[in-house]
């Protein structure tokens, strides 16, 4: 799904990241991860892939650098983070970037 934003500038923090072979509770910290970050404030939506070689990429969107540093500090986000570099994640990069044009478009049937 593509996420719906408001008018730029906002900011896209792209999490890059490469699976391990662990599965165990990967999902439901990931769908946790999700709601929790749509909680916050200054969220403005995400949009995810990955595919059967563990590469994803996950873009969450956010009205500062303020609420992505708020984000980043969350506890429970912490705690998976944590997790992720023990257990899930071979290798990951996460770049911050403020999103100064956007444009796109949508197929009307």
């Amino acid at each position: 799904m593509i996420a719906p934003l408001p008018e730029t500038p906002y900011y896209a923090v792209i999490f890059t990241s490469l699976r391990t072979d662990v599965t165990k509770g990967y999902a439901e910290a990931a769908e946790r991860m999700l709601a929790l970050a749509a909680e916050q404030p200054g969220y403005l939506g995400v949009e995810s892939a990955r595919g059967s070689d563990g590469l994803g990429i996950t873009v969450s969107y956010w009205e500062s650098e303020a609420a992505i540093a708020a984000w980043k500090q969350q506890a429970e986000h912490k705690l998976v983070q944590a997790q992720g570099m023990r257990e899930w994640y071979a290798a990951f990069a996460t770049r911050v970037c403020k999103v100064e044009r956007a444009y796109g478009f949508t197929r009307r049937n």
